[in-house]
């Protein structure tokens, strides 16, 4: 029986209907031994965490089992040109799942057709934003629908990214209890142990399976350069695009900088575009359409651009400037050698380019704007609003609104209901919700100056790149590599392989829980000689040297082994 009481078929014929459904409707000769796992989990009403790759098949989890479950699939998907591309890439058998996008580029007459056809069961693919999801009508129309499976794509913008970039990422979970707490599928490709663990608890998802494939990307040679002159590094960056075969992305660190290479590389006559959320609609969807057909040779843009895109023969991902964290920078340069063969990711780095980082990494709403929204929310305590009413009564934009929501409960200063009504917390002031707010959100900040740090380690470090990258995802891997420039240097690969390990090594296995003096709880994600990296709880990623922590008896302690998520 599975967790809604009704029967379910045995592991073999759930198996076997995967596999006919994957050949007989989608064309596909073969599933792999992780995605038929996965979707055996799903088909079984399990709520389940997957961590695959880029490139390696995330998106038939969901489709395959779509065929087979009893009502729609809601896929939560963070870009139009995301949702537009799933859909076009599904069949056009007559047994294949219908599918619709409900989102701001269409219009009433559109938006009704759309419905009506999940409503007949000709649409079992319903894709949305997460911002769709916040309208009440929105969700009361899927609730009668009755969904049998809530996918959120993407789901590290539940952890990573939700508090800056995407606030209703955190409201999911909502959503779900509306629409009946349908399973949950949560896929990613770049989530740490604790970043898993975040997904899961702010999903709601209950005891989920996890499915975790390995990040390593062989095929990928990691190249970083260094530069001390800004001028030397844009003429560099300019000549590598130039040089590489075609196509490619070159990801800048602003606006300007996008437009900047892509009128120099247009100069050298290459067919070359500027991507950024600066653009009109429809002109990123042109620059989209022109690069998945290979119209155009260069996009050159910021991070806007890119999340799952679907092009197997990008050859080569240049990074113009250090990125933000090293979550975004394995997401891009993930883009490129999806079809396996070899491909080039190569970061152009100044060390001042940390500031500038630093600087994006710390925006989350203002004091006064906290202040603003806790002074909302205790000013109705008798009449609870939910966020469309604090965003009226507070006079503040939607995400700002959101986001100052998600700090607040996230400090344990409001409540938020069943239908969305936030409530304040018996016995804090407004004030106190705001001091808490704040705290939540400088202990935000400090864990994305890690991040920061953790790139700029990652730029400068004498040992193997893909050892270090991996690490960083609590990925064991056992250098050299062979495929980055420091394994190739001369001398790199005996530094890297022979340099004896620090006899407590053993002790903080990757994986273990810790708990630090200063820091509090962490998790162990890599181990290189003397040295350790442990992403704490709520002060972000560090690095310490096993010598200091052997003269500190007290200062990390181990306080729990390796958790049981294992790799398929």
């Amino acid at each position: 029986m599975g967790r809604d009481g009704r029967h379910r078929h045995t592991g073999h014929d759930r198996a076997r209907r995967l596999r006919e459904a994957a050949a007989e409707v989608f064309g596909w000769d073969a599933l792999s031994p992780e995605q038929l796992t996965a979707m055996e989990w799903v088909l079984e009403g399990e709520d389940t965490l997957v961590v695959m790759p880029t490139g390696s098949g995330k998106s038939a989890v969901y489709q395959v089992p779509a065929v087979l479950l009893s009502g729609p699939v809601v896929v939560v998907s963070p870009l139009l040109a995301l949702q537009r591309d799933q859909i076009a890439g599904l069949p056009d058998d007559a047994g294949a799942p219908g599918a619709v996008a409900v989102n701001s580029d269409l219009g009433a007459a559109e938006t009704e057709a759309a419905w009506q056809a999940v409503g007949r069961g000709e649409a079992r693919l319903v894709y949305l934003s997460p911002e769709q999801l916040a309208k009440d009508e929105v969700v009361e129309r899927l609730a009668g629908t009755c969904p049998a499976l809530f996918v959120v794509d993407e789901a590290q913008c539940v952890s990573s990214w939700g508090h800056d970039f995407r606030p209703d990422y955190l409201r999911l979970e909502q959503a779900v209890r509306r629409l009946g707490r349908p399973p949950v599928l949560a896929l990613t490709a770049t989530a740490a142990p604790p970043v898993r663990r975040e997904i899961a608890e702010r999903l709601g998802m209950r005891e989920p399976r996890v499915l975790v494939t390995g990040f390593d990307r062989p095929n990928i040679r990691l190249e970083v350069r260094h530069f001390v002159d800004d001028e030397d590094r844009r003429r560099t960056v300019v000549e590598r695009a130039a040089a590489e075969p075609k196509p490619g992305i070159v990801y800048a660190a602003t606006r300007k900088d996008s437009e900047y290479y892509a009128r120099e590389l247009a100069a050298l006559g290459l067919a070359a575009e500027s991507y950024h959320a600066g653009l009109r609609a429809a002109e990123r969807s042109r620059i989209h359409d022109a690069f998945l057909s290979g119209a155009a040779d260069v996009v050159v843009a910021t991070s806007a651009f890119g999340m799952g895109i679907d092009k197997e023969d990008v050859r080569f991902v240049v990074h113009a400037a250090l990125p933000g964290s090293l979550d975004a920078y394995y997401q891009e340069v993930g883009r490129c050698g999806r079809d396996g063969r070899p491909a080039l990711a190569v970061l152009h780095y100044r060390p001042q380019d940390t500031g500038m980082q630093s600087f994006f990494a710390g925006r989350a709403p203002s004091r006064d704007t906290l202040a603003e929204v806790a002074e909302a929310v205790h000013g109705h305590r008798d009449d609870p609003a939910d966020l469309a009413d604090l965003r009226r009564r507070a006079g503040l934009s939607r995400n700002r609104v959101t986001a100052a929501v998600n700090l607040l409960q996230e400090a344990e200063a409001v409540t938020v209901g069943e239908r969305g009504e936030v409530f304040p917390v018996p016995g804090v002031s407004a004030h106190r919700a705001t001091e808490r707010a704040v705290e939540a959100k400088e202990a935000h900040r400090r864990t994305e100056r890690t991040r920061v740090d953790m790139a700029r380690a990652f730029a400068e470090t004498s040992g193997c790149r893909r050892r270090f990258l991996l690490g960083y995802f609590g990925e064991e891997y056992p250098a050299p590599c062979g495929n980055c420039d420091r394994c190739e240097e001369e001398g790199a690969e005996d530094t890297a392989g022979e340099r004896p390990a620090h006899p407590d090594a053993a002790a903080y296995a990757v994986g273990s829980q810790v708990r630090h003096e200063r820091w509090g709880d962490g998790t162990v994600l890599s181990e290189d000689q003397d040295r350790i990296t442990v992403l704490f709880d709520h002060a972000g990623y560090h690095t310490l040297s096993l010598e200091a922590l052997a003269d500190r008896e007290n200062l990390l302690t181990v306080v729990g082994p390796p958790g049981d998520e294992q790799p398929a």
